[in-house]
């Protein structure tokens, strides 16, 4: 059966306004209860997941030219076809897109935080591009769960949705937690660390990882730093004072990769 059809041309429409809180603020899914991707690639990306949708919106030139995009929209049980014009009012993308879903993904996953999983903690982290490219090699990578602590950049938001690519959607994510939530995980935990640290290549990695990585100017947070029972090093033979969190998170997750294959 197809899903029913809606046309709005109204900026003051319930459904454009409820767009439009989406993108006001990085966090507003969380009073919002839903999601919005925009673009073909992470709709896409998601329904492959087998998730389902809550709402398509989709131009009116796509809704009559683009037949893959009109199949992709169909996927959910309501649609919303717009004028371009209206497309462009709730986009956080520079070209918009004629294409976007809302999703409820769970905010909250089902079972807790997972002892004994390949695991990624975000220590604060505050920039989207960051968090999204540490998403994409974590997925890659054979991360089960990732634990973003109280202060860190939204996880859903549209800046690390854009710059994870469809990570989110393999993942089990949590955000806001508590040091005391780390309690299950406190034998797996590892920071990296430029001093008083064993090299990444020998070091001895628990069969599990859970990599801490910290705030991009403070690093991480001492209390959480006293919870890791290894510290390693990633060596740096052109001596570059750091690297880029983003880029030490996929060297260590890879390391991980590699002994769990072994």
């Amino acid at each position: 059966m197809n899903p029913p059809v809606q046309s709005i041309t109204s900026r003051d429409n319930e459904l454009i306004q409820r767009l439009r809180r989406l993108l006001a603020k990085p966090g507003a899914y969380r009073a919002e209860g839903v999601v919005w991707l925009e673009g073909d690639h992470l709709c896409r990306a998601w329904l492959d997941r087998g998730h389902a949708a809550v709402q398509a919106v989709i131009t009116q030139d796509a809704w009559d030219a683009r037949a893959d995009l009109r199949a992709l929209a169909m996927g959910a049980p309501r649609v919303a076809v717009i004028p371009a014009a209206l497309m462009k009012s709730v986009t956080a993308l520079e070209s918009p897109s004629p294409l976007g879903l809302l999703v409820a993904p769970s905010l909250t996953p089902a079972g807790g935080v997972q002892p004994g999983v390949p695991t990624v903690v975000l220590d604060r982290l505050q920039d989207p591009g960051n968090v999204g490219s540490i998403l994409r090699s974590a997925a890659a990578l054979g991360v089960s769960q990732v634990l973003s602590l109280h202060g860190g950049v939204a996880l859903w938001s549209p800046k690390v949705l854009r710059a994870g690519m469809g990570a989110h959607f393999g993942l089990s994510l949590f955000e806001g937690l508590g040091l005391e939530q780390l309690a299950p995980l406190a034998g797996q935990l590892v920071v990296t660390s430029s001093h008083e640290a064993q090299d990444l290549p020998h070091a001895p990695l628990p069969e599990a990882c859970a990599w801490v990585f910290g705030h991009e100017g403070q690093g991480v947070d001492p209390s959480v730093w006293a919870m890791a029972p290894l510290r390693v090093r990633i060596p740096q033979p052109g001596g570059q004072e750091s690297l880029n969190v983003a880029a030490a998170a996929a060297i260590c997750l890879y390391a991980s990769a590699q002994r769990r294959a072994q």
